[in-house]
């Protein structure tokens, strides 16, 4: 018997984060290709944090 109640637990809260992501960069958006980039941005929002952290961290 396999327990993946916290890998779905985790998916749920991460479809939660795009979600809100794509939300957030769509009420930003004024154009067309903003709106593309917006469902972009909304995807692959982590890979974006992450860069930032790194970013900052080597300074």
């Amino acid at each position: 018997m396999s327990n993946n109640a916290g890998a779905a637990g985790g998916g749920a809260i991460y479809g939660l984060g795009i979600f809100g992501a794509l939300v957030y960069f769509w009420q930003q958006a004024d154009q067309f290709w903003e709106y593309l980039l917006a469902v972009f941005q909304g995807l692959f929002w982590p890979a974006f944090m992450v860069y930032e952290v790194f970013a900052a961290l080597g300074r």
